[in-house]
């Protein structure tokens, strides 16, 4: 029987609004509220609050951007492929780097994450932490394999349950003695509210599973800006109301002293049990989160393999599923060594510095949308362009550097790859499995 060659073999579309929502929310309730609402307070105190207004507005443009370039463009990769399409091999390749780069320490965030708060009930000290964080993401990766319906099922618990936990923490922290409504003002600065938002506005960026996944959603036109809409608005809420919880608990400096934020304010101010529930909820939430970033990782890891960017045998797919399993075992490997060598501060502003870049690019490419396929005004795209640019350069000086490094890694990449591929000529993609 004839192979259908692998160039013409796509992803099941098996996801509606409800699971593309899920799929959403599950990669942003994690660590963006157990994790960078802690960091963020860190450098901009009581200036959290207007950061996290600031980036969902910057996130909703390019939200925006996103949903009308996924529904004109309904394939696995993302910005990856739309750089492709719309802009031009160099950038589009760019778009994929500055992706792997910026979910990957996203993912070896959240992993380190989930030790940082078991580190409050287990004797976990030094090697050991990164070791459990290595673990982790082992699991993880076992569970993505397992195929997306089963993954959906978990991803939808996971979320139901933190969300109850996280409204819970917010009632019970408003409902103490000690808590301030007024908010702290004190060491507030414009750039510490820039750098505070772009720590914050990674926090969002989990609507962008979602776009990568755009080849599995059902009506991708109709569900998709639907899906990015419902999730940022939902998410956003849920930031500002943590937020407000927290620093009115606690303070910026309380919020700022531990990686695992929330479990440290519940521990000094709220109950032994609730304390025990946010720990739980942190690391499902985180869970969730890595689960859905290997997904998203592996679909970009599988577009740029279909492409030659990467090795083609990444591009694989296995089974009556189309599954692409090599590409979410690569995914997962590199996350897990990235859990080992990491720390949770340096991986999340350099998910920030490249996640920046990568939605210059997909604002940069709804830009280039035929009028047909506009479905939102330009200033939109403008915007999320501007503001993400902007955003990229208030990040910390180390991560900062690392990033740029990391950018020029990946241009010295695709020069060689594209050298080698101009001598060999083109090279058949060999078959799925």
């Amino acid at each position: 029987m004839k192979k259908t060659p692998l160039s013409h073999r796509r992803l099941k579309r098996e996801l509606g609004v409800g699971g593309a929502t899920l799929l959403g929310l599950g990669s942003i309730v994690g660590t963006g509220a157990f994790v960078s609402i802690g960091l963020a307070a860190g450098v901009a105190g009581g200036g959290i609050l207007p950061a996290i207004l600031l980036a969902g507005c910057v996130a909703g443009c390019n939200a925006l951007s996103s949903a009308q370039l996924a529904a004109a463009h309904p394939v696995a990769g993302g910005t990856y492929e739309y750089g492709y399409r719309y802009l031009n091999p160099t950038l589009g390749f760019a778009a994929g780097w500055t992706f792997l780069c910026a979910k990957s320490a996203s993912a070896a965030t959240a992993a380190l994450g989930i030790a940082a708060y078991l580190s409050g009930v287990l004797p976990l000290v030094g090697f050991a932490s990164k070791a459990l964080a290595f673990l982790i993401v082992l699991a993880v990766t076992l569970l993505v394999l397992s195929g997306l319906r089963r993954t959906n099922v978990v991803n939808t618990v996971i979320v139901g349950f933190v969300l109850l936990v996280l409204l819970l923490f917010s009632l019970f922290s408003a409902s103490t003695p000690s808590f301030r409504t007024s908010l702290p003002v004190e060491g507030m600065s414009v750039r510490g509210v820039l750098e505070a938002t772009a720590l914050m506005f990674v926090a969002y960026t989990g609507y962008g599973r979602i776009a990568t996944l755009g080849e599995e959603v059902q009506q991708p036109r109709r569900v998709i800006p639907r899906a990015i809409v419902a999730t940022l608005i939902v998410s956003g809420g849920l930031y500002f109301i943590v937020a407000f919880a927290a620093l009115g608990l606690g303070g910026g400096e309380m919020l700022s002293v531990s990686d695992a934020p929330l479990e440290h304010l519940a521990g000094v101010f709220l109950s032994s049990g609730l304390r025990c529930a946010v720990t739980v909820a942190a690391c499902v939430a985180m869970l969730g989160v890595l689960v859905n970033l290997v997904l998203g990782l592996s679909r970009v890891w599988l577009a740029m393999g279909r492409r030659g960017d990467m090795p083609p045998g990444l591009a694989l797919l296995r089974g009556s599923e189309r599954r692409p399993d090599r590409a979410i075992r690569c995914a997962g490997i590199i996350v897990g060594l990235l859990a080992v060598v990491g720390s949770v501060r340096i991986a999340w502003s350099l998910s920030a510095f490249t996640v920046l870049i990568y939605y210059s690019l997909t604002n940069f490419a709804a830009l280039r949308l035929e009028s047909r396929d506009v479905l939102y005004p330009r200033w939109v795209a403008w915007t999320g362009l501007i503001a993400c640019v902007s955003l990229a350069f208030q990040i910390e000086r180390d991560a900062l550097l690392i990033g740029v490094m990391m950018l020029g890694a990946g241009v010295v990449w695709h020069a060689v790859a594209q050298r080698i591929s101009s001598r060999r000529g083109p090279t058949p993609l060999p078959c799925s499995l």
